[in-house]
């Protein structure tokens, strides 16, 4: 693995205008310099760089779709094989990560509530704790992550490096209530009452998006979103169908291989794919099947009915063949999920878009006063490193309100 990561690190060619990092890295991760940095052996500074500018880095140098971010943005790649820049970032940054001292500013006497602990929640409360907050995070689960933890199978994000994270949160002083779930016991105006100065909501989208079809309530049909989080519990059979053709339903397929199955295809309502190629070639390796053209219209307990589409040469549907079973023991909806609204049913004065979307203005502030949001409970199901892009904008907002308040305060005084 070294010396891979070393050879591929001397392909780079120092480019004046890095497109890697310019147009293929959503939070503009300084990918020439990162290698540099390397080569130099100056490995604990290139960590410490790609930390205070994402977070995540560790985990981003596993799950971003690479081949068209800053893989495929690279010049090399124009001529030939483009630069393995996920394996370097994550050879620099796995090695940093256990040793990274986070530097904080001196207290500032306010407190700061983060709902959830997926990349949004953990990114504000790093930024923030930096600047001297006092950060609690509340978690529905029993462990930091989020959907990270509970929505990327272990074998493409293993559980040990958010384990490291989790440490790493204590340890810098961030507080951590497990197993609370805001919007239940807990209201978000309680943590106002107690005398938290703002609050962010970073609870991402949990709830699965329904096909509303015939038979979605059946025994063997279940959703993504939940066999996700705990895959152990399900008894699938051999034969699963996978309902789209997203990174997440190859995640399902996947791990549905991987627990036993032994006839497992993905059905994709379109023929354009949303999955990335790479996606696609890991699941043809697993032996996974995929069916293009085939829009769900009932489950039955033999299996899904589809009404197999017909199109054109540019790929527009021009009709229907008639409907078709095809038997399977169990099947899984993975087409999409939204955010659940415990948190807004139980609050007074926050809006929410015709999506169920929380409503943000630029900078994250929410319609209620001191409450924030961020990451895909705001935009939507997206990928880790664009919620740490937003989530970096939404603590300097906090931090922006909140020092605002304490010279409010201090005037007043």
């Amino acid at each position: 693995m070294a010396a891979h990561v070393i050879n591929e690190a001397r392909r780079c060619l120092q480019c004046k205008k890095p497109m890697c990092q310019i147009k293929g890295c959503p939070i503009q991760t300084q990918i020439p310099e990162m290698i540099r940095l390397f080569l130099a052996g100056e490995s604990a500074k290139a960590g410490e760089m790609l930390f205070e500018n994402n977070p995540m880095s560790v985990i981003c140098s596993l799950v971003c779709d690479h081949e068209n971010q800053c893989e495929g943005n690279c010049i090399q790649g124009r001529r030939g094989a483009a630069i393995h820049i996920p394996s370097i970032e994550h050879y620099i940054s796995d090695a940093f990560l256990d040793r990274i001292k986070i530097s904080k500013e001196r207290p500032k006497d306010q407190k700061v509530a983060v709902i959830g602990s997926g990349p949004a929640g953990l990114t504000v409360a790093i930024k923030l704790i930096q600047k001297g907050y006092d950060v609690t995070i509340f978690e529905r689960m029993d462990k930091m992550g989020g959907m990270m933890r509970y929505g990327i199978p272990d074998f493409r994000l293993p559980r040990k490096i958010l384990d490291r994270y989790q440490k790493k949160m204590l340890d810098i002083g961030i507080h951590f209530r497990p197993n609370t779930s805001i919007g239940g016991a807990l209201h978000l105006d309680d943590l106002l009452n107690d005398g938290y100065d703002a609050v962010m909501v970073g609870t991402g989208v949990w709830r699965p998006k329904r096909l509303n079809v015939k038979g979605e309530s059946l025994g063997n049909v279940h959703y993504a979103v939940d066999y996700l989080q705990n895959p152990e519990a399900y008894n699938l059979g051999d034969s699963v169908a996978v309902i789209g053709a997203g990174n997440s339903a190859i995640d399902v397929a996947r791990t549905v291989v991987r627990r036993g199955a032994t006839d497992v295809t993905l059905y994709a309502r379109s023929k354009r794919i949303a999955a990335s190629q790479r996606e696609l070639d890991y699941a043809a390796a697993d032996g996974i099947d995929l069916q293009q053209g085939m829009a769900i219209k009932e489950f039955t307990d033999q299996g899904p009915i589809f009404t197999p589409r017909i199109f054109d040469d540019e790929g527009n549907c021009i009709g229907e063949e008639a409907p078709v079973l095809r038997p399977a023991d169990s099947s899984i909806i993975a087409i999409s999920q939204g955010p659940k609204d415990k948190i807004v049913s139980t609050t007074h004065g926050i809006d929410v878009t015709d999506k169920g979307l929380i409503a943000v203005d630029e900078t994250g502030h929410t319609t209620m006063e001191g409450v924030f949001a961020s990451g895909d409970v705001v935009m939507g199901s997206r990928n880790v490193v664009v919620a740490v892009r937003e989530a970096k904008k939404t603590a300097q907002a906090i931090d922006e309100f909140l020092t605002a308040k304490r010279d409010a305060r201090m005037n007043s005084d």
